[in-house]
């Protein structure tokens, strides 16, 4: 069997399978291959009842010592029943399966294995399974693969379907010559796919990790090199030099100082408007840092200077934002801005494209669509893309190069220590803008458990009372669009019944069309809705600053980079702002987590601290957001061997690199998937 083959070729994939896979971008046996375990589940030996601890998953083995409830509450069947051992007892609990009561007796011995909570003060064994002694023994110490599911598929179809192939594939992907192996104690491809499904043990599981992750940085940074290196330094014949002179005047039109961070970066801007090399930069800044006045005062110093220039951003909801607070920065200059999206007209396209090609227009604001074929730039000079992460590097170029030599501004939120960025954005040079404005409140966090939830509702509505808005992110579940959506929808019922009837409560989720979606979003910015029920959605792609108070359930479920983002999103407007973080999780590295996020709102110092508590050993669970979003690597824990994959490439001769590439057609596709996808 070939790495390449269509997944159809695989052992019980049928066509409807196929579609579902397909669905999940794996298209042949080398994706399927490549859709690495999200965790592991490890069954580990019974354990007495007295040392069971909440929030874990446990074997234990007694006899049923009370009678077998089963009551009936709305819709859902609960059976619950005693367990005891020679230690202690612990209620059992277990939702629509009533037909257990005819399987487990009084006094019966049973092996049992689940997760304990807490339901009403009490330790509780919720829905766990029934294990023979058979069961318990034949997986006793395995480490079972949990994949990401969608609708339609099972963690059992992707584990029976790769468990199929792992001997059969013909693994011709071993690039790395021997010397890299062995400097960076790297064990050889084909062995890393197959402990990273079957590891026998965490030792096999570290090692293949290891290996895979290399593997991700080095040819990630191998493609960055490639487009730089195929990328002739860019002249440009743009006549702009009166950078300063346009910066102070509108500076002092501002109803606000600007920081040092922001005066530094925008000199960097202006040098490089300046110069007749293209301009490619990256501004990194934490939210909230005012990097848009920066690439206002870069976009008006084109404009004035007779060029065009676009913003691109990820969503129509942010594109009219970033539309109007433009056309007031520039309410005193004779500045034209436009306005593009997918859902104008196609006659409101057709004439804001002639406005375009006509240099009617000065600035132009859109997403996806700005990089249409139909649209014709008329001496197009910079380009900026805002919260950029969303954008792949081809999107990028595909926009700079509809003009001539055109400078490049990309923005990012996500506070990456420099040392990773300088090697993650190897094409771009890099500012900083680490300062906040002054007359930013600082926001007010707390962490609470779920006792507090009564009152953060009160909190949440007196805040609309005042006429603030909320965001509610809702419990993580399974990684499944379906499972998300009703969980999201079922959460903003319920929580439409614990606030007066005066709050609109509005729902957002991944499942929705973009449509839908951009309607909610601009319903919520026009405060017709007060509670905005959502997923990480809102990471990203939303202003309102109106919106005071930021609630985030199962906060301990969530990466800090991923609750920093998601905090960003209030605390933008000029009253006081809250984020509360949810948890009932008791664990010790829990608490020192979430009580970084509640000292500092400082994205740098969380983004540094991360990476301290975030050690090599912690493989899985976790999510993480960031500008780079790669199948199994973290920027943050793996930060050491990024470096490595980095400084290998920088050992390697261009001979060994023109090999490694030039010899190997999967490596070669690879990278042609980082160019594509990869999104810097």
């Amino acid at each position: 069997m070939l790495y390449n083959e269509c997944i159809s070729v695989v052992k019980g994939i049928g066509e409807k399978t196929q579609k579902i896979f397909n669905k999940m971008e794996i298209y042949t046996v080398g994706d399927l291959l490549e859709y690495y375990p999200r965790n592991y589940d490890i069954y580990k030996t019974i354990v007495p009842i007295n040392t069971v601890r909440q929030d874990e998953t446990i074997t234990i083995e007694g006899f049923i010592s009370d009678s077998i409830q089963l009551k009936k509450v709305r819709n859902l069947a609960i059976l619950s029943c005693r367990i005891q051992d020679s230690t202690d007892s612990i209620k059992v609990m277990w939702f629509n399966m009533p037909y257990l009561k005819n399987q487990i007796k009084l006094g019966a011995r049973v092996i049992l294995r689940g997760n304990v909570s807490r339901k009403n003060g009490m330790l509780t064994m919720v829905q766990p399974k029934i294990l023979s002694k058979e069961e318990y023994y034949k997986t006793l110490n395995i480490m079972n693969p949990i994949y990401s599911l969608t609708s339609g598929i099972s963690n059992q179809t992707i584990l029976k379907a790769v468990r199929s192939i792992i001997d059969e594939v013909e693994f011709n992907n071993e690039y790395l010559p021997f010397k890299f192996r062995k400097k960076y104690d790297l064990i050889e491809y084909k062995k890393a796919v197959k402990n990273i499904h079957f590891p026998k043990n965490k030792e096999d599981l570290i090692e293949a990790r290891h290996r895979l992750v290399f593997d991700e940085f080095f040819m990630f940074i191998l493609a960055l090199a490639k487009l730089k290196e195929d990328k002739t330094i860019a002249v440009n014949n743009f006549n702009i030099n009166n950078g300063n002179k346009i910066k102070d005047e509108f500076i002092k039109k501002l109803p606000y100082t600007l920081t040092g961070a922001q005066l530094r970066t925008i000199e960097e801007v202006i040098k490089d408007l300046e110069s007749n090399k293209s301009m490619n930069r990256l501004i990194q800044g934490d939210v909230g840092s005012g990097k848009t006045v920066v690439s206002a005062i870069a976009l008006l110093i084109v404009a004035l200077s007779g060029y065009q220039g676009v913003v691109m951003v990820p969503t129509e909801v942010l594109a009219k934002q970033h539309y109007e607070s433009l056309k007031e920065f520039y309410k005193d200059y004779d500045i034209n801005v436009g306005l593009l999206v997918g859902s104008m007209t196609a006659k409101e396209k057709r004439e804001m494209y002639a406005s375009i090609k006509a240099n009617e227009v000065d600035i132009i604001v859109g997403t996806h669509a700005l990089i249409q074929e139909k649209v014709e730039y008329n001496n197009l000079a910079l380009v900026v893309t805002d919260e950029q992460h969303r954008f792949g590097v081809k999107q990028r170029e595909n926009l700079a190069g509809r003009g001539n030599g055109t400078h490049v501004l990309v923005m990012s939120a996500t506070p990456i220590p420099r040392t990773l960025a300088i090697i993650l954005y190897g094409d771009l040079d890099i500012s900083i803008i680490d300062e906040l404005p002054s007359n930013r409140l600082p926001i007010k966090n707390c962490v609470v458990d779920n006792s507090y939830r009564k009152t953060a509702y009160n909190f949440i509505t007196k805040e609309i009372s005042a006429g603030r808005q909320a965001y509610v992110i809702c419990p993580m579940v399974e990684e499944s669009e379906a499972i998300e959506a009703e969980n999201v929808t079922d959460y903003a019922k319920s929580l439409e019944m614990e606030l007066p009837p005066f709050i609109n409560v509005g729902v957002l989720h991944g499942k929705m069309k973009a449509k839908e979606k951009q309607e909610v979003m601009q319903d919520f910015f026009e405060n017709k809705t007060q509670v905005l029920v959502s997923t990480t959605v809102v990471e990203v792609g939303v202003n309102v600053p109106n919106a005071t108070v930021m609630m985030i359930e199962n906060a301990e479920r969530f990466g800090l980079a991923q609750l920093h983002q998601l905090r960003g999103r209030v605390g933008r407007g000029k009253h006081q702002s809250y984020c509360i973080m949810i948890s009932d999780h008791q664990s010790e590295d829990t608490k020192k987590r979430l009580e970084i996020m509640n000292k500092s709102n400082d994205g740098f110092y969380i983004a540094s601290e991360d990476m301290k508590l975030r050690g090599p050993g912690d493989l899985f669970g976790i999510r993480q957001s960031g500008d780079i979003s790669f199948k199994i690597s973290d920027i943050f824990t793996d930060a050491h061997v990024l470096k490595q994959a980095n400084d290998a490439i920088k050992e390697a001769s261009d001979k060994e690199l023109e090999e490694i590439i030039s010899n190997n057609a999967w490596i070669d596709n690879k990278l042609k998937k980082y160019v594509g996808h990869t999104t810097l």
